[in-house]
Parts: structure tokens; C-alpha cells; sequence
């Protein structure tokens, strides 16, 4: 109920998003459907800029050592990154695709999750997307890393719960059939794609990581005392038709004396709004894009009325097939009861499509398309010999907007990769029975321990354009004092920035 109002904006937002065709009789059969396209574009353009700069084709992790750097640490640095990166690039086959629609909905909704954890099924970590809808916090939560309450809705079939019933992960109890439960944000997004979900037989499972006090399990105090009892974080399964209770589980580390909660779920946000949840492009630019849908229609529809006219003929007036257009070039018979047939037909006085309907559309188009940060700066505004520094003031201004949301990206998931080193650290072999490669795929605790891992993708620089701008100006005061720069290093990251294969052949820096 507290996120009601966002949740009826996203759903009244999914209606302009103009996926699905609309089939109009309203003001008549076969009136324009077509939506404005800025709800589309600027979705699209944020999906694919951030996936390109957060999921390269090497892999999106690099290493930051701890501490003082050495040879051993350079190389668990480099074994550490070779091994996640393997990790995300091969094994975990489904981390792109769900990073992918991950991004989309965050762009649309302004809010998105990830779940970390180790799935004991096929024996290794995951990072699944959880849509905004299906996470649910409690009202007054400032960030789901302190929310005392965040539940999760899973949708799971039959046979995924006889699966996990008979392994013992869910107690083994009737459960009946199943009750489907729908949200009205999953409805829409449905009917958007083109799917039905009437024949959805899946169990909605709740799955509540709490902070809550278990009586009998709790420790009491030197007293005895109950009501000195500190809730403690777990997990609570619940099937939400029967309100039967599938599982509770401890979610903190056993070795961990302050039981602080394990965290499982990454919240990423557009643009953080007045609460929980952030803002997306359906709450910035949802309103420029119904007024352009509007307009849109009106111009084509006048443009159809204006080409194909009606009118009011007397009654007495008889054409040979007059239920049926005129096409063009034909010649029908006509009786003309009295007088001419200029007196017995007045056609209506449709208009032309208006200009100025059409300069308000291209206002409301290039306004939204500003806010929602995907216009283009005009290069051909710019002089071709303007220097560096001035090129890169432009860039900066025109990419601001898009590069916080960009940082906000990069933070989020760093704290996704923690996840994920955290659990690959703890299943990783604890020494090698060999001498490892260097760069070899296989990292072990250790290693694992002594670094840190960070996204490739740089918060200071969001496009290519502007990290090689960045690099131009370098080089520009590498030549005036070419002594103090080691300019083998500098061109082979240039040429990495430019994204040119065997960049250390090309500029050996050794």
C-alpha cells in the first residue's frame, strides 16, 4: 500500500510505452494507434550505452590490491580477474541476459534488484533480476542493505517445488493447487509484450529476509528475561495461498559475533526519489510521451479526414453506390432530385493537419528527449579545430545527467561483485596442489583475500567519446614535457580505450 502511488505510475506509464499496437474505434473504426517513441528510444539508448560500458567482451571485473603492492599480489590480482571474469563471461551463462533486462526495467522503473547467493542445484553462485514489483520493504526504509523487513515474491511451478521439498530445502507438506497471484505492474507488462497469463499455474512463494525474535530459540540473558530478547536476521519461506510456512533459516554467519544479516539483494536506481524506490524514465518523461501520443494521433488522423471527407447530402439526393468511398479516378452516376449537386451536398470543413500542432509535437519531443538524456550534442555546431579542452567542457555538460546515473550504476554493482567474491572466496580451493600460471583461471582464498574487485566501467568518464578525449588532452601535455610521462604506457592505454585487440603487442611496455 505505501508504494501505490509509484506502482499506479509505472502501470499508467507501461500504457504510452507503444510495444503493442493499439486497434482504435474511438473517435472510428481504424483511427491512429501509433504512441511517441521517447519512452522507447530513451529506454533502449540507456540499456545499450550502460551494457556496453559495464559488460565489455573481456569481462566486466577488474582488481584493486589491499594494502602495499608486491609480486604476489599482482599475481592473486590477476588470477582473482581472470576467474571472475570466466566466471560471468562462460559459467554463469544466465548473468548477461539477466544483466540485460536488469538494465532495461531500471531505466523504465527507476528501480531494480539483483539476488546473490549460491544455488546448490547446479553447484555455484548466481545473480538472477528481480523486477521493483517483486521486492517489497517495509514504508520509511532509506536502502535495502538496513531495511529491517525486504520480501521477495517467487513464482515456482509443481514440479519446482516437489524438486525442493523432496531435497529437503522446503518442508514436505500439502500445498493443494496452485493460486496464482498477479500484480497489476505484471498484468501490463504482459499485455505490453504480447503474452497471456490466465493459464499461469505457478505457487507465489513469499520469501521475507527479517530481522524477527524465534521464542525458544533465542539465548535469554543472565536474568532470564524474554523481553530482552534482539531480533535476529532470517529467512522466512511462506506459500502465500495456504499461508503455510515452508522453511525459516538463520541468515547470518555462525563464526560472526555481532550475527550481522548476510545480504543477498543489490538495489539499483535510476534516480533516487522521495523514497524506497527511485525514479525511472516512465516517472520523468512518461507525461511528454502521453502528450506526444496524443498529438501524434491528432495530426494523422487529420491528415486522414482531410484526404477522405465527409460530408451532408439532402435526402433526396441517390448516387450509385453510396455506401462505398469514391476512389480515385472513378466517375459514378447521380440524380439530382433539384437544382445542382453543389446545393444538395456540403461537405464538412476538416482542416489540414495544424502546424502548429505539429511544432508543439517537435517542442514536446525534443524537451522529453532532453530530460530523459538522450539527445545528441551537435557536432556540427563545433569547430573542428576548437581545443581539446573546450570539446570535453561540451562533453562533460551534455553527458552530466546520464554520467550520475552511470555512477550510481558502477556503485551498485560493485556492491553485487562483493556478493559474488564473498561467495566464490568461500567455495574456492584453500591452496593449490600445483604451482599455479600466472593468469591462469583459478584463484584460491587467498588470493580472493588479498584484493578487491570493482566493475570495469569508469563513473568519471561514461562514453568512449569523452574517455578519449580525456587521453587527447593527456597526450597534449605529454608533449611539452615528453621526459616525465612514460608515453609507451600512456598510447597502449589510449589504444585500449579505442577498444584495439593485442594492445601489448602493438605498444610493448616491457
Amino acid at each position: 500500500d505505501s508504494r501505490k502511488d509509484w506502482a499506479d505510475s509505472f502501470v499508467k506509464g507501461l500504457d504510452v510505452l507503444g510495444f503493442k499496437y493499439e486497434e482504435r474505434t474511438d473517435p472510428w473504426e481504424g483511427a491512429c494507434g501509433v504512441f511517441s517513441t521517447i519512452l522507447a528510444e530513451a529506454a533502449i539508448r540507456f540499456q545499450a550505452e550502460t551494457m556496453s560500458e559495464t559488460f565489455p567482451a573481456a569481462g566486466p571485473v577488474r582488481v584493486k590490491i589491499l594494502g602495499k603492492e608486491d609480486k604476489d599480489k599482482l599475481e592473486a590480482a590477476e588470477r582473482v580477474k581472470a576467474d571472475m571474469n570466466y566466471e560471468l563471461t562462460e559459467r554463469m551463462i544466465e548473468y548477461r541476459p539477466e544483466h540485460e533486462r536488469m538494465l532495461y526495467s531500471l531505466g523504465l522503473a527507476g528501480s531494480a534488484f539483483k539476488k546473490v547467493y549460491f544455488d546448490p542445484n547446479i553447484m555455484r553462485q548466481v545473480a538472477v533480476y528481480v523486477p521493483a514489483e517483486d521486492v517489497i520493504v517495509p514504508y520509511g526504509a532509506s536502502h535495502i542493505e538496513s531495511a529491517e523487513r525486504v520480501t521477495h515474491i517467487m513464482r515456482k511451478t509443481k514440479n519446482e517445488m516437489r524438486k525442493l521439498q523432496v531435497s529437503g530445502f522446503y518442508r514436505d507438506v500439502e500445498l493443494g493447487e496452485p493460486r496464482a497471484y498477479r500484480t497489476d505492474i505484471e498484468e501490463k507488462k504482459a499485455e505490453e509484450g504480447g503474452y497471456s497469463i490466465t493459464d499461469d499455474e505457478r505457487y507465489a512463494i513469499y520469501e521475507v529476509h527479517v530481522d524477527m525474535v524465534i521464542n525458544g530459540v533465542e539465548d535469554e540473558d543472565e536474568d532470564g528475561d524474554e523481553d530482552s530478547y534482539v531480533a535476529r536476521p532470517y529467512v522466512v519461506t511462506i506459500e502465500r495461498g495456504t499461508n503455510t510456512v515452508l522453511a525459516i533459516r538463520r541468515n547470518w554467519d555462525p563464526e560472526d559475533p555481532l550475527m550481522l544479516k548476510r545480504q543477498h539483494f543489490v538495489h539499483y536506481v535510476y534516480v533516487p526519489g522521495f523514497g524506497f524506490y527511485g525514479l525511472g524514465l516512465i516517472h520523468i518523461i512518461g507525461g511528454y510521451a502521453k502528450a506526444g501520443t496524443s498529438i501524434i494521433r491528432q495530426l494523422v488522423d487529420a491528415g486522414t479526414l482531410s484526404n477522405l471527407p465527409g460530408g451532408l447530402k439532402s435526402r433526396g439526393l441517390r448516387i450509385k453506390g453510396d455506401d462505398t468511398p469514391i476512389e480515385p479516378g472513378e466517375w459514378r452516376d447521380v440524380d439530382v432530385p433539384s437544382g445542382s449537386v453543389r446545393d444538395n451536398i456540403m461537405p464538412l470543413p476538416y482542416k489540414e493537419p495544424s502546424q502548429t500542432l505539429l511544432t508543439l509535437l517537435n517542442t514536446i519531443t525534443t524537451e522529453g528527449r532532453r530530460l530523459g538524456a538522450i539527445s545528441d550534442m551537435n557536432i556540427s555546431d563545433m569547430s573542428a579545430n576548437a581545443p581539446v579542452g573546450t570539446t570535453l567542457a561540451l562533453l562533460e555538460r551534455t553527458l552530466k545527467p546520464m554520467a550520475a546515473v552511470q555512477a550510481r550504476v558502477h556503485f551498485a554493482m560493485k556492491q553485487e561483485f562483493k556478493l559474488l567474491k564473498a561467495i566464490m572466496e568461500e567455495y574456492a580451493p584453500a591452496e593449490y596442489g600445483y604451482e599455479p600460471l600466472r593468469g591462469e583461471v583459478t584463484a584460491r582464498q587467498a588470493d580472493y583475500a588479498a584484493v578487491d574487485v570493482i566493475p570495469v566501467s569508469d563513473p568519471n568518464s561514461s562514453t568512449m567519446a569523452q574517455r578519449v578525449v580525456q587521453y587527447q588532452a593527456v597526450l597534449q601535455m605529454a608533449q611539452a614535457a615528453p621526459q616525465i610521462y612514460d608515453l609507451p604506457a600512456l598510447h597502449r592505454q589510449m589504444i585500449e580505450v579505442l577498444g584495439i585487440k593485442n594492445a601489448d603487442k602493438l605498444v610493448p611496455t616491457k
